[in-house]
């Protein structure tokens, strides 16, 4: 039955997502009832990868794995953990004992539970999975960077007696720079909650047009439309692309979409724009043309940092959160990966979970991801915001005009790369 077209289809659409585990237990079922032990063992594994307490797939896999070890007369004495014989039958009782208990314990602290320092529930940022808008509270660790945010701009606008008193507006404009994964998009995210407002995401994808004319009109549309929604956050991913310098600017029509979005943001000092808020991230606010930093657009700046200790705890706690995982120590693992942006702890916990999916493929012994894995993970990556900060150290030192970057020097110095 393993060469039926639908086992056939049922691959291919495996195949296209992964990530299905009912398709991958149903195409399980299917070959338990072809006696195909072992590839059915192999799907349901696979599915309990990708969901280890779903009680179907261990039920299945219970089942699994007690019909191969009545046809294959498995012996009884079989040691957990050992590693097959070359030739042998695969160890099916020693697999069964491995899955049974495939939860607890899994950290070796529970997370922790204040200021969104717990579990996370969004893979580009760190917030817990709730009903609802993000809010800042969902961020773990970070608190520099919320302080600056509800100084100067949040406290404003929740105060709207205060901000009428200090003749404050309902607008303004924000710029978030910093190395590459750090999660500027999610802060951005957690501002618009925080406000209670829409959130309108703008690439230089939603802009540019070929036609003449056409990128200009799309970014008057960007702004119209928020003024629509009011309150709306603006958020302007990638500044450097939408808004580059323009004396180094060849290209005409590239000139003239930046001047329209001089336009919209000089717009938003008008009455009639009331509630719009601009945020905007860049990795290289050196390559931002200087006409938007001016005061009354982007006069605001905050850097983000790679993720402090609370952070990347919660990054870490997210990451391993639906994988076959034993006795971490996150706090331990938090501090030994210090410097690492999220996207490299991504990158840590996918590589030790291929170290423990290839030990268990090799040794016909389901095993879960450990410490050891972790650690051995971490050692071989390198920080990928290093030149980043390489290129940062020469800007900070020697065009560091108006004081710009004077909370990057700050941070160069404390970590001494300076």
């Amino acid at each position: 039955m393993s060469d039926s077209p639908l086992i056939r289809s049922l691959r291919a659409a495996i195949g296209s997502a992964p990530d299905d585990v009912p398709l991958r237990l149903h195409l399980a079922e299917l070959l338990l009832a072809s006696s195909e032990h072992e590839a059915a063992v192999t799907e349901i594994a696979a599915a309990l990868q990708r969901a280890p307490a779903d009680a179907d797939a261990r039920r299945l896999m219970a089942r699994a794995m007690g019909v191969s070890t009545e046809a294959r007369a498995a012996p009884t004495d079989a040691v957990p953990g050992a590693p097959r014989a070359a030739g042998s039958a695969f160890d099916w009782r020693a697999a069964e004992q491995q899955v049974s208990d495939l939860v607890p314990p899994r950290f070796v602290e529970p997370p922790l539970a204040t200021d969104g320092s717990g579990d996370p529930g969004d893979a580009d940022a760190w917030q817990v999975n709730r009903p609802g808008a993000v809010r800042l509270a969902d961020v773990g660790g970070m608190r520099e960077v919320k302080e600056r945010l509800e100084a100067a701009f949040l406290a404003p606008m929740r105060n709207p007696e205060l901000r009428r008193l200090y003749g404050k507006s309902m607008r303004g404009g924000l710029l978030l720079y910093g190395p590459p994964g750090c999660g500027k998009t999610f802060i951005a995210r957690a501002v618009a909650g925080e406000l209670g407002a829409s959130f309108l995401s703008v690439s230089v994808n939603d802009v540019l047009d070929m036609w003449i004319g056409n990128s200009e009109r799309n970014m008057h549309e960007v702004f119209a439309t928020a003024r629509r929604q009011a309150p709306c956050v603006v958020f302007l991913d990638e500044l450097d692309a939408l808004g580059g310098k323009r004396s180094r600017t060849g290209n005409s029509g590239m000139r003239n979409t930046v001047n329209q979005l001089l336009t919209e943001l000089d717009g938003v000092d008008a009455p009639a724009n009331e509630g719009v808020f601009v945020l905007a991230a860049t990795n290289v606010p050196w390559d931002v043309d200087v006409a938007l930093r001016r005061p009354g657009r982007l006069d605001r700046t905050i850097l983000v940092l790679p993720p402090d200790t609370e952070a990347r705890e919660a990054i870490l706690r997210y990451h391993l959160r639906d994988r076959p995982i034993e006795e971490i120590d996150v706090a331990k693992l938090a501090k030994t990966t210090e410097g690492l942006s999220g996207a490299d702890l991504a990158h840590l916990c996918e590589s030790a979970a291929e170290t423990a999916l290839l030990d268990s493929a090799r040794t016909g012994v389901v095993r879960m991801i450990g410490m050891s894995d972790l650690l051995a993970a971490a050692k071989t990556i390198t920080p990928s915001t290093e030149p980043w900060f390489a290129t940062a150290r020469n800007v900070a030192m020697y065009a560091n005009e108006a004081g710009m970057y004077d909370d990057l020097l700050a941070y160069l110095r404390k970590r001494r790369m300076l």
